[in-house]
């Protein structure tokens, strides 16, 4: 460490400056009064700063005291106290003082200055270490709170069908068990386009932070860009879509990517035509033989958005039978882990979630399928985004 020092006894600065530099892994620098004092602190390059309480009377050390609080607030500052004395304390812990000393008359507590100075050390690393978690804290949330403002509020259907979505942010608990809630890139959309399409969609974008944020709120903007007639093509709207976002620098930067699925939903015939780029299937729940399964055979279609231009997507189809549900959603749903081990909640605990929930409401099932994976997480929290849409043929 390096080591200020401003002392009112000559006698007691050499046994002090002979405890401190055993070893000879500390640097000391002695000062020679208050205005030395507060030169060398303004300077820089130390770690700690070792004061006695009177330089030379009370007042003037705590005037000193103040001053070194000022310009060098930075620099942690170890009080010196005499036992007679320590009635003057209160006011110098009210402006800042973090660690003192009591000062016998035996000297003794010159073994104790050592531990005294790493602690202040210690003490105001960790006081910047939570200085930064809180300003990155509140850093994520602001971007959270940008990408929350592309989650639609309200959602209409055409007769016949009802829908629900649900967005929540990945949460992790750290030290001392505060959640910190995560910034991320999920992404839905659930709108009518004329009297007969429905459109419902769930996009996921690679990473956390402003990026995914940056790159899902693109993907938006393109998306309410496209006139009505061309959202029926899905495959064909994708493929616009990506050929669009591989000329996005905010996308393609550090390899980034989207998943998606695109749904259109005929709500006249009763098909729900769709295209998938790297995202996880749908799955239909059909309710009359409580039965769940994925559409496409589990395919998760082409490529992700935002990797190659040339990229074309299928267009798949399937029926909706009287009755049933939908459900589409991102990764962050199934990959909710367990603590003890690799075990995810999976297709089979969605699975398991929408068959015990056969005749519940849409409301009462989306609400079972967040707290159920969530409490797969013994706690934890699901460490990704999650989005989910849930459809209803009445």
């Amino acid at each position: 460490m390096k080591i200020l020092v401003a002392w009112d006894d000559a006698n007691e600065v050499d046994l002090i400056q002979l405890y401190l530099s055993l070893g000879g892994e500390n640097e000391l620098g002695v000062c020679s009064g208050s205005a030395d004092l507060l030169t060398r602190a303004m300077r820089g390059g130390w770690d700690v700063a070792l004061v006695a309480q009177t330089l030379s009377t009370i007042d003037e050390g705590y005037s000193t005291f103040l001053q070194v609080r000022a310009k060098a607030p930075e620099l942690p500052v170890v009080l010196g106290a005499r036992a007679e004395d320590i009635i003057s304390l209160p006011r110098f812990l009210k402006s800042g003082l973090r660690s003192y000393v009591i000062r016998d008359t035996r000297g003794d507590f010159m073994f104790l200055l050592l531990a005294a100075l790493e602690s202040a050390v210690e003490a105001e690393k960790a006081s910047k270490a939570s200085m930064l978690a809180n300003m990155l804290r509140e850093e994520l949330d602001g971007v959270r709170k940008l990408q929350e403002t592309i989650i639609p509020r309200g959602i209409n259907c055409q007769p016949g069908y009802r829908a629900v979505a649900r967005y929540e942010p990945s949460e992790v608990n750290v030290a001392g068990g505060v959640p910190v809630v995560m910034a991320g890139g999920d992404y839905y959309e659930v709108f009518p386009t004329d009297d007969t399409t429905l459109v419902a969609l769930v996009g996921d974008a690679s990473g956390h932070g402003l990026k995914a944020c940056m790159s899902i709120i693109t993907m938006h903007t393109l998306i309410r860009m496209m006139t009505s007639e061309r959202y029926s093509d899905t495959g064909a709207f994708v493929a616009d879509i990506n050929r669009r976002l591989c000329e996005s620098t905010i996308v393609q930067s550090g390899g980034g990517f989207i998943t998606l699925f695109y749904a259109a939903i005929d709500t006249v015939k009763h098909e729900m035509h769709w295209t998938s780029a790297g995202h996880p299937p749908a799955l239909i729940h059909d309710r009359e033989t409580n039965t769940i399964t994925p559409v496409g055979g589990n395919n998760d279609g082409g490529l992700p958005l935002g990797i190659m231009p040339d990229t074309g997507y299928d267009v798949m189809t399937a029926k909706i039978p009287k009755g049933s549900r939908v459900l589409i959603f991102s990764d962050g749903l199934t990959d909710a882990l367990a603590p003890s081990g690799p075990a995810m909640f999976g297709v089979e605990g969605i699975t398991r979630v929408l068959q015990e929930n056969c005749n519940k409401s849409l409301e009462e099932t989306m609400e079972a399928l967040f707290s159920k994976s969530r409490d797969f997480t013994q706690g934890e929290g699901r460490h990704d985004d999650t989005s989910v849409v849930l459809f209803e043929r009445e």
